[in-house]
Parts: C-alpha cells; sequence; structure tokens
C-alpha cells in the first residue's frame, strides 16, 4: 500500500503537521519530517551526517507526539541543526530517539515556515484503518 508519509493542513494563522505509518513509530518520524520539511524548503537535501539522541516521555501518546516535535525543535535550535532521518523507539511513555542532520547553513538550507513550537491544538495519534496517524498544530 502507497501512502504519503506526511504533510501539512492549515489551521487559522498557523499550520498542522501530520505523520503516517504502518507502525507508532512510523508516525512519530513522520510527522518529524513534516515538521522539518516545513522549516527548509530543500528538505529532501539535508545531508543525514551528524545523529543526535533524544529522550523524552509523557503520559499519553498525543502529549508525547508534541513533546518529541518540541525537543526537536529545541535541540535543532542550540545546535544550530536541521533534521532529516528520524529512528523512534517508544515503549509505554517513553521515547527513545536518534535525529540524524546537518548543521544549519542559510547558504544550502532554503529557509521555509520559522515554527516557535508545537501545540497541544488538534494534537491527536491515533490509529486509522492500517496506519496510524500523529498530528498536532504547530505556532509559527
Amino acid at each position: 500500500m502507497n501512502f504519503i508519509p506526511y504533510e501539512t493542513f492549515e489551521h487559522g494563522a498557523d499550520i498542522g503537521v501530520r505523520g503516517y505509518g504502518h507502525t507508532l513509530e512510523e508516525a512519530f518520524e513522520n510527522g518529524a519530517r513534516a515538521l522539518f520539511a516545513l522549516m527548509v524548503e530543500n528538505f529532501e537535501e539535508i545531508i543525514p551526517e551528524r545523529e543526535i539522541s533524544l529522550e523524552v516521555s509523557a503520559e499519553l501518546l498525543d502529549e508525547l507526539f508534541v513533546v518529541w516535535l518540541n525537543q526537536l525543535l529545541t535541540v535543532s535550535d542550540l545546535e544550530n541543526m536541521v533534521f532529516r532521518d528520524f529512528k523512534v523507539n517508544l515503549s509505554g511513555e517513553e521515547l527513545r530517539a536518534k535525529a540524524l542532520g546537518e548543521p544549519l547553513d542559510p547558504a544550502k538550507h532554503q529557509l521555509g515556515v520559522e515554527v516557535k513550537g508545537a501545540t497541544f491544538t488538534l494534537a491527536k495519534v491515533e490509529r486509522q484503518g492500517e496506519l496510524w496517524v500523529a498530528q498536532c498544530v504547530v505556532d509559527v
């Protein structure tokens, strides 16, 4: 079955990000791809040459998705990096992941939308038929 792994959607003055996956982990990974594809217009040209480890936890899946995206934004800002690939491992309330990317280079990366943070607006993580969907609205 072919499917689009991620997308964005309009929400007032903000934008939603949505990741799809055959597994819960894949939906979280693709949600992160949607986030960085929004931030870097030539997202596919990001080279996954450097790996950053992240760990977050939350009681609910939708909360975990929002916390995950906000942690990625924080690390991206602190390390001055952009990410393209993600390896997520979920265990109960814990998410452990690797984010792969490269240092932000304004000469190379075509900057898109500046994302301030992920919000709980329309946040949900659920199974829809064959796929998992992870989504929320990001503040831009």
